[in-house]
């Protein structure tokens, strides 16, 4: 059985879900009640988009219904994982927030936990039983609409490992390097460079986890046209997109994303369903 905690996120299909209704008391508190009679179900797979952490709370309560009703197994698709991006310590006086979120998962002993491209190798690290669903599909379907004569652009250090990967797994597509310059104490962007002296007016596939606001993606879309660059198409695993569409769009011909943050709507955003991944 199948509890879809976001009733528009359903990567397993429509078929055998749970009905629950949900709601919030005055006082502010989320409340979650299961109407599916669960009597002879052994296995629930809960699947969830977490964008604040209402959201978590609302998986916690989900959890703990679910237990209450004699669920023995459960499992958690979670394509998002929140705080990834904090998982390191860099400034005295911060939290190291992926690993608060971990321990709340932990805590609820799931069979498995499933995450989409986690940002680095500490989210599956730090949370039990986790299943990493990669992004080597996503991008293949990707390339399939696009010009043979591609580049897989990598926008930074922390991308490489992984973009050699999907290189690695498509077998067709060079790699071009980049890199970024930021301030750790604000976290203003100061510069970027590509790593490759004339891009021949080859199309650009710029490879990444998450676009929150688009900043890298905006500043490296400037120096692969200084460097001779042909169309320049986006793929992004986890489209936050919090600063819109309107700068991106100036910029690239195509974005494509997954739903696995949230449903999106612009004609020029292609989002593929997560569901046609797993």
């Amino acid at each position: 059985m199948i509890l879809n905690l976001d009733k528009n996120f359903t990567p397993y299909g429509t078929e055998n879900n749970i009905d629950y209704s949900f709601f919030t008391f005055s006082g502010g508190e989320p409340h979650i009640k299961i109407i599916s009679k669960l009597e002879k179900v052994a296995e629930v797979t809960i699947t969830h988009r977490i964008q604040s952490f209402n959201d978590m709370g609302t998986l916690l309560l989900a959890t703990n219904a679910l237990k209450n009703m004699g669920i023995k197994k459960l499992h958690v698709v979670l394509p998002y994982f929140p705080a990834a991006r904090q998982d390191r310590l860099m400034v005295s006086g911060e939290p190291l927030s992926v690993k608060v979120y971990a321990d709340i998962i932990n805590a609820q002993n799931f069979e498995s936990v499933t995450v989409l491209d986690p940002h680095s190798e500490v989210t599956p690290a730090l949370l039990n039983n986790c299943k990493v669903i990669d992004n080597h599909k996503f991008i293949e379907h990707i390339t399939k609409q696009l010009s043979d004569n591609l580049l897989l652009i990598s926008p930074d250090g922390g991308a490489l490992k992984k973009i050699y990967k999907v290189a690695a797994y498509l077998q067709n597509y060079e790699v071009v390097e980049c890199s970024k310059s930021r301030n750790v104490k604000t976290g203003q962007l100061t510069g970027f460079k590509v790593y490759a002296d004339d891009l021949q007016g080859k199309d650009c596939l710029i490879v990444d986890d998450i676009c929150d606001g688009g900043g890298t993606f905006l500043g490296l879309a400037k120096e692969l046209k200084a460097k001779n660059a042909g169309n320049l198409y986006l793929a992004i695993s986890h489209g936050i997109f919090s600063k819109g569409f309107d700068e991106l769009e100036k910029h690239f011909t195509k974005i494509f994303t997954t739903d696995s943050f949230k449903t999106i709507e612009i004609d020029n955003c292609i989002q593929i369903e997560l569901g046609k991944l797993l």
